[in-house]
């Protein structure tokens, strides 16, 4: 049997060098919210990878809810990722941005004084989220949005589309997991809206499906992808009763626009729930497309679920960050470096820019 992982791969309409996809993981190296030369570096480094999905990135100033995450609204923005997909491409890799609005995981104190903090409903989430100025600080409650809330909200995503496509990205990548904007939508714990955008699957969908079709007409669906995070517990929502209905209709949604591929957080390997194998058969069934897996995969378990179609990609998260030639590594067999968790997002090219290449 040959090996898979490591040979070519078919996306829509283009061609990766492996199967192997590096997650998109908040690195939080983005001074001004700005990309710049260090974390070109960084990517470049990581470019073994057949897909890179770069770390979230905010569609406008109101979902730079974390400190020093990049953006891409801004011309100064836009011009930051072309030095980052440039170094990427030259290196033979295709790589996504990951749009990321964070709803109501913000803290004034990370964003603009002009920005607001939104949500579907004004619930705000348990917790407290690090801000440069004070440290530690508690989850405030969120505006609930408005019509016009949502709407400004999706052409802000839309033109953050076109943005990626002007820096070069080969694609997008819709962030509808983990409890951040497109997330709070889905689920009935932060989404407690009683007009056509909550209540109902259909309607707790409906957002996420007029994002997805508008940016279809933007920019093409074969440059679009999702992710997605059933049984998710991260950022205070959970599972609920319909979860499994609720995912399976997306899904057939969703690919009923055309999207590129469905990404699948799976966090068990981290303590949230497993998500449960029957929701995952349901959604491989409705969307066609590219499957993305996630979560705590090496090498051997990669391949399984490769050769048996589980998945069409693999995705591998905290590995490429400690270990820049993690594709060499996995094909050679060398020893992994751990990651050092204190440095995953300080400032600077400490614990980023500088863990060892193999050879």
């Amino acid at each position: 049997m040959s090996n898979k992982l490591f040979s070519p791969a078919i996306l829509g309409s283009i061609t990766l060098k492996n199967h192997i996809v590096m997650a998109p993981m908040t690195r939080s190296r983005a001074t001004q919210n700005i990309p710049n030369d260090l974390m070109a570096k960084y990517y470049t480094q990581r470019s073994g990878a057949g897909l890179i999905i770069t770390e979230g990135t905010s569609p406008s100033p109101n979902g730079l809810g974390y400190a020093r995450i990049p953006g891409i609204f801004s011309k100064e923005q836009v011009e930051g990722w072309k030095k980052v997909t440039a170094a990427v491409h030259a290196k033979g890799s295709k790589i996504f941005v990951q749009l990321m609005h964070t709803g109501r995981i913000s803290h004034k104190e990370n964003m603009s004084a002009s920005a607001l903090i939104i949500a579907p409903s004004a619930i705000a989430a348990k917790g407290q989220m690090w801000t440069d100025k004070n440290g530690m600080q508690d989850q405030p409650v969120p505006k609930e949005m408005t019509k016009d809330d949502i709407i400004k909200t999706k052409n802000e995503f839309i033109i953050a589309a076109k943005n990626a496509i002007e820096a070069g990205f080969d694609g997008i990548e819709l962030h509808s997991a983990n409890g951040y904007l497109l997330d709070q939508f889905l689920n009935p714990g932060s989404n407690q809206r009683k007009d056509e955008y909550g209540g109902s699957i259909e309607n707790r969908c409906r957002f996420i499906i007029e994002v997805a079709e508008a940016a279809v007409k933007a920019i093409g669906k074969e440059k679009i992808g999702i992710r997605l995070s059933p049984y998710g517990a991260f950022n205070d929502v959970k599972g609920f009763e319909e979860t499994e209905a609720e995912y399976s209709y997306l899904a057939e949604k969703l690919y009923a626009l055309g999207l590129i591929y469905i990404h699948l957080v799976d966090h068990s390997s981290m303590g949230a729930p497993m998500v449960e194998p029957s929701t995952v058969l349901k959604i491989r069934k409705n969307f066609k497309n590219t499957l993305i897996l996630s979560g705590g995969y090496d090498k051997e378990r990669a391949e399984k679920d490769l050769q048996s179609g589980a998945g069409d990609l693999i995705s591998f998260g905290k590995p490429f960050i400690s270990n820049p030639d993690l594709v060499l590594r996995l094909e050679k067999g060398i020893t992994l470096t751990p990651p050092d968790m204190n440095t995953f997002y300080t400032p600077g090219e400490h614990g980023y820019t500088d863990y060892p290449f193999a050879l």
